[in-house]
């Protein structure tokens, strides 16, 4: 009898926010990356000249949870969601563990979008959401084998989730999404006329 079996799993992390460590208020955090992006000069800057359509402080600042109080009950949580990610990959941190190693706000307006990239020199990346307004873009993943699939024909349309070239998750407020850094997403066109707004970081292992 033939048997087939799905190897190389990708794996994708979803789960409330709140359910690890402090409850953060979405509105007292969306209130915070709009006071941030009004007074970040340098983040404002920085978007301009690079072309960045709404705000990121990914270029400007690197001490949110020490500014903020609220941020730093954002890292409290994504540690204990980070470490129970690893433990479902089953990593061998050895004597390590996972550190957060840098945490940006992201305010995308209609019309904007965030082109498709992966995170090197991290193990773990994700977002967790502040404002996803009705049509705001959802997380766009792309599955990593495209570039072995050569002649390969597309997939039928109705293939199966695991089979298919692309997943788009569409998050809610106080969720938080974690990927192994190597997987490469993107952030089609904000088509709300509300801001997108959320909260990215990545995790690095240190011995």
């Amino acid at each position: 009898m033939s048997e087939i079996e799905s190897l190389f799993v990708t794996r994708l992390y979803r789960a409330r926010l709140s359910e690890f460590g402090p409850k953060v208020d979405t509105g007292e955090l969306e209130a915070s990356c709009y006071a941030i992006a009004e007074d970040d000069e340098a983040g404002q800057d920085w978007c301009e000249e690079n072309g960045y359509p709404g705000y990121t402080s990914y270029a400007s600042l690197t001490d949110l949870p020490w500014r903020f109080p609220i941020f730093a009950d954002i890292v409290k949580s994504l540690d204990a969601h980070v470490a129970a990610f690893a433990e479902d990959l089953q990593f061998d941190l050895g004597g390590g563990t996972l550190v957060l190693e840098d945490l940006w706000i992201n305010i995308l307006p209609e019309g904007g979008a965030h082109g498709s990239h992966i995170h090197p020199h991290s193990v773990i990346s994700g977002t967790t959401y502040v404002a996803m307004p009705d049509g705001a873009s959802a997380l766009k993943l792309e599955d990593p084998r495209h570039a072995m699939m050569m002649a390969a024909p597309t997939r039928i349309k109705s293939a199966r989730r695991e089979l298919q070239p692309f997943i788009y998750v569409a998050p809610e407020p106080g969720e938080v999404l974690l990927w192994e850094s190597w997987l490469r997403h993107e952030v089609p066109m904000n088509m709300a006329e509300d801001e997108r707004i959320s909260v990215s970081f990545n995790y690095k292992w240190v011995e």
